[in-house]
């Protein structure tokens, strides 16, 4: 039997990256899906956002896998939009048994030089958006006594990192929701968990904005540069991992086999979060 067998999972940022990649290998597993992405531009994000293109394509490769899914353009900052694709998710499927909170942005800058508009949109989506959506499905699976939440931090939940004061807040902010919410609903058998991915090979890691906040004085740094700094982030020699090893930790936490596993943050991060590393070269 499947590890995830009959079960429904909601995902949000589910288009491309790693909700795409979860989507699949939770479906892989047995789960039928509900996709959600905003699908269009967000003002301050530092690299195109994915499109009802990228929704469409992973709607496609779950059906391709004999799943079903319900895939919706929401904007997690909606908490009414989340409400009613949770409605719909129900009257679809018969309930919804895991939510992965994957839904994020990134940009760059000093804090003192971020503007409000830069702040507010990163915690607006990052962490309120995060909330919301856990607000939106908790009722029903309180109303069911069962349920695993699984919200997506990243390693800047663990440690601060340089020019990401805002998206560094927000992930920490992520790990106290978690721990508020396992603590309140452990007596309803809902289990809460956070997974903390260092650089994941997606388009949040690998674009422009990025090389150039690396390489500031350089006109066109590349791929290869960039990973060459992400490999100094790892304590094992990767300098980015593939979205699948995130999903691997999403299914486990989903799964029966985490079935008495919350409150927990859980690193999938090749030991970038350690706090003694040798660099590598050295």
């Amino acid at each position: 039997m499947a590890r995830v067998e009959g079960k429904v999972a909601l995902i949000t940022g589910a288009a491309r990256g790693m909700g795409r990649s979860n989507a699949i290998r939770l479906a892989e597993e047995g789960a039928d899906i509900i996709a959600i992405d905003i699908a269009e531009p967000v003002a301050t994000a530092a690299f195109p956002t994915a499109t009802a293109d990228d929704l469409a394509i992973t709607a496609k490769q779950v059906e391709q896998l004999d799943r079903r899914i319900l895939a919706r353009h929401v904007d997690v900052r909606d908490l009414a939009g989340l409400k009613q694709v949770v409605a719909d998710g129900i009257a679809e499927f018969g309930h919804i048994d895991i939510v992965n909170a994957n839904a994020g942005i990134a940009s760059f800058a000093p804090s003192w030089e971020m503007s409000e508009e830069v702040w507010y949109e990163m915690i607006d989506i990052n962490l309120n958006g995060v909330w919301k959506t856990c607000a939106a499905v908790i009722p029903h699976m309180i109303e069911r006594q069962s349920g695993s939440l699984i919200l997506t931090s990243s390693s800047a939940g663990l440690a601060g990192l340089a020019n990401l004061a805002h998206y560094t807040s927000a992930k920490h902010g992520v790990v106290g929701l978690m721990r508020s919410l396992a603590v309140e609903l452990a007596q309803h058998n809902i289990r809460v968990n956070t997974v903390h991915p260092a650089n994941v090979d997606t388009d949040m890691v690998h674009n422009e904005t990025i090389y150039k906040t690396f390489f500031p004085d350089l006109e066109n740094p590349t791929r290869e540069m960039a990973e060459s700094a992400y490999l100094q982030m790892q304590a094992m020699p990767v300098a980015t991992l593939d979205p699948v090893d995130i999903s691997n930790a999403i299914l486990f936490l989903a799964s029966d086999e985490a079935r008495y596993i919350t409150g927990v943050t859980l690193p999938v991060d090749a030991g970038g979060t350690q706090p003694y590393r040798i660099p590598h070269g050295r």
